[in-house]
């Protein structure tokens, strides 16, 4: 089944947590944790939750496909201010993507991210800017990352193309900022960044990274909750924003030498010296602006 999403979507997506973290009859064996252990939806903030809602999240299965198919927005890609169907959101929250510039930079080219078994963090990072929230209620603030299609892609001739099949899905993960909850006056003060945020293709890994399949297409999404407590959270109301910008392909090893450059060239941590990953191989090179 692939995952149609809006160009220039800016407006929320409403949907219960309960429909995220909820069976559907399309479920597949691929959404089911193995061995019954516990899924860790919350990554590292998981430890954390009472037993309670660690007993309802064993009962539930995450479902991002549910989360997508249940969504109340209208698909007008109009970029505007936060609507909800949620009685109980009375803001009128608008999101902000920092560096689209940059982002955009990159997706023109087809935006790489590198997965490991240790864990990497995104460049550029998901870094937002908020605004129409209600300055004394208390918000939660999330990632995910979903796959955009069900293909596999391979680059060949300088440019990426279908390879086939998606490979079985791997577990999935939602990424709590570690400031919630926190109050819609705390939010707005400054940009709020996900650069903790760490990938890998560990699929046994402890850590709460989100693990992601190489070769495959993926599509960061923010997740908004009116909610002053982690433990309301499978029965509060998301409110989604996607941002086409920041589609990536998870690799191994960079692919594209453009793309390499072009984190060389924007990332501070690499302005002196860089592990250059293109096509498999990796070198040492001094880089300096």
């Amino acid at each position: 089944m692939n995952f149609n999403f809006l160009p220039g979507l800016r407006r929320p997506t409403d949907f219960s947590v309960s429909s995220i973290l909820g069976n559907n009859e399309n479920t597949t064996p691929n959404n089911i944790w193995a061995g019954g252990r516990l899924p860790n939806v919350l990554g590292p903030l998981h430890s954390k939750l009472p037993d309670i809602l660690a007993a309802e999240m064993m009962q539930h299965q995450l479902s991002m496909r549910a989360g997508i198919e249940n969504s109340t927005h209208s698909p007008t890609g109009d970029i505007g201010p936060a609507s909800s169907t949620s009685t109980d959101v009375t803001d009128a929250a608008q999101v902000e993507l920092e560096s689209m510039d940059l982002w955009e930079q990159f997706h023109e080219i087809g935006t790489e991210m590198v997965i490991t078994k240790c864990g990497r963090r995104m460049f550029p990072a998901f870094k937002t800017k908020l605004s129409g929230l209600d300055k004394r209620a208390k918000y939660i603030l999330l990632m995910d990352i979903v796959p955009v299609d069900d293909c596999r892609y391979k680059f060949h001739n300088s440019s990426w193309m279908v390879a086939g099949k998606a490979d079985p899905e791997m577990p999935k993960r939602m990424y709590i900022h570690p400031d919630s909850p926190a109050t819609g006056e705390h939010w707005m003060q400054k940009s709020v960044s996900f650069h903790k945020l760490k990938l890998t293709n560990n699929i046994s890994d402890k850590h709460g990274y989100t693990i992601l399949n190489s070769m495959h297409k993926y599509q960061p999404r923010f997740h908004l909750v009116k909610c002053n407590d982690i433990v309301k959270l499978p029965y509060s109301s998301f409110r989604t924003y996607i941002f086409k910008e920041t589609q990536f392909i998870a690799v191994t090893a960079y692919q594209n030498e453009k793309i390499t450059q072009l984190k060389i060239d924007h990332n501070p941590l690499l302005k002196d010296s860089v592990i250059l990953e293109v096509g498999g191989e990796r070198r040492r090179d001094s880089h300096r602006r």
